[in-house]
């Protein structure tokens, strides 16, 4: 009797877990990923609560520590670059802010988990499904090359604006009136091991932060009303950029000098509130189904999370459709509690005026103060970051510990 099969679209992070994760339970599994080659662009993610058990199960928290970004901690800084607050890691590595112990960079994890499933997992890339059946006993995906997979699942485990997620179920993408470009620019004496955040007056800002490949990543972010920025263009997007940050200073001149030639994602943030995560044999994981925002934070634990418990669910059953209604009912009460993140509070963390500003960061260096540094865990589950230490991650049979 063959092992059931696992048909996954998206080679980001939540699809290569997954598969390592199932293939540990003995199931066969194929990835789908429309973009030619593995992605490398990408920042900071971190790794927090119980998604730390869920890596270290997996046998990969050595590889993520040592592919660390070197992040100290998270600081927000005046136009001449020095400190108005700083959030370090305390001596145990523990955060007490943005910064994660296990802070590491999206392709990098990317990487780490592609290398420990490329022998046991088809991987086919440039490849994505265009239509697919679900035909009860099985689903059976037409790839946009011509052929076609038949699975016994299907799970969609790409990104907030995934394509293949309308296939199955459309769910609006909440927008949430940012934009921000992602950028890895040349790192320069100076630039230090913080994650250095600088306000602009007109609700725009700057971020700057280490990485371990030898570069620096920064950040170009504002707020505005207009809609679909995401879709145009690099040549337009460039220049929109150009125009929002030409009178920000020094260290949006250093970004903007590198636009031409720099690796650069840009995109509108956004949350995704599937009503449902799986119809039939078509599961939905990760951002796809559940994306609390880069700005909310805690995505790529939740990813983590969602591959282990839905491997865990389906290595329980032979019914997958009780095994996706398992996986939904435990993940989306922290799911929920992750996606706290509304306009309002993007407003209050991206001032408009320069008292707005002056006023963010004396409460900043309040919550900083040692007095009151226990309140920084208040900021953290503010972002997120508390949906995941809630977490006691289940037992399932066939673990791979």
């Amino acid at each position: 009797m063959s092992p059931p099969h696992a048909l996954v679209s998206g080679a980001g992070i939540a699809g290569p877990a997954l598969a390592h994760q199932l293939v540990a339970r003995g199931w066969q599994t194929t990835i789908v990923e429309r973009f030619p080659e593995r992605r490398d662009e990408g920042h900071n993610i971190d790794v927090r609560g119980a998604a730390r058990e869920v890596v270290r199960r997996m046998g990969i928290d050595d590889d993520i520590r040592k592919a660390n970004t070197t992040e100290i901690g998270m600081r927000f800084v005046n136009a001449d670059g020095s400190a108005a607050a700083s959030f370090p890691m305390n001596s145990s590595g523990r955060s007490e802010g943005l910064t994660a112990e296990l802070e590491i960079l999206r392709g990098e994890l990317s990487r780490i988990l592609i290398e420990h499933t490329r022998d046991t997992t088809e991987y086919r890339f440039d490849t994505q499904i265009a239509d697919l059946t679900d035909h009860g006993d099985r689903v059976t995906a037409v790839l946009d090359d011509g052929t076609s997979i038949d699975a016994d699942l299907l799970v969609v485990a790409e990104g907030l604006r995934s394509r293949t997620r309308d296939l199955v179920m459309p769910v609006a993408v909440t927008d949430l009136g940012m934009y921000i470009a992602y950028l890895t620019i040349p790192r320069q004496e100076s630039d230090d091991r913080w994650w250095n955040w600088q306000q602009i007056p007109g609700s725009r800002a700057i971020h700057l932060r280490p990485d371990n490949l030898g570069s620096t990543r920064a950040m170009l972010s504002f707020l505005s009303g207009v809609r679909g920025l995401e879709d145009l263009g690099r040549d337009d997007q460039i220049a929109i950029l150009r125009r929002t940050f030409a009178d920000a200073g020094s260290a949006a001149e250093r970004i903007l000098a590198q636009l031409d030639d720099a690796p650069m994602y840009f995109d509108a943030i956004g949350q995704v509130r599937a009503p449902h995560w799986s119809k039939g044999r078509v599961a939905l994981l990760g951002d796809a189904a559940f994306c609390p925002s880069p700005v909310g934070g805690g995505g790529s634990s939740l990813a983590l999370i969602g591959a282990y418990v839905l491997a865990g669910e389906l290595s329980r059953t032979d019914d997958p459709r009780s095994a996706l209604t398992r996986y939904e009912q435990f993940m989306r009460p922290h799911v929920n509690s992750a996606q706290q993140v509304r306009p309002v509070v993007l407003r209050r963390a991206s001032p408009q005026t320069r008292a707005g500003i002056r006023a963010l960061h004396a409460g900043a260096r309040v919550i900083a103060s040692p007095a009151v540094r226990k309140g920084l865990s208040v900021l953290g589950s503010r972002f997120g970051r508390s949906a995941t230490e809630d977490v006691t991650l289940p037992d399932y049979p066939h673990s791979p510990v």
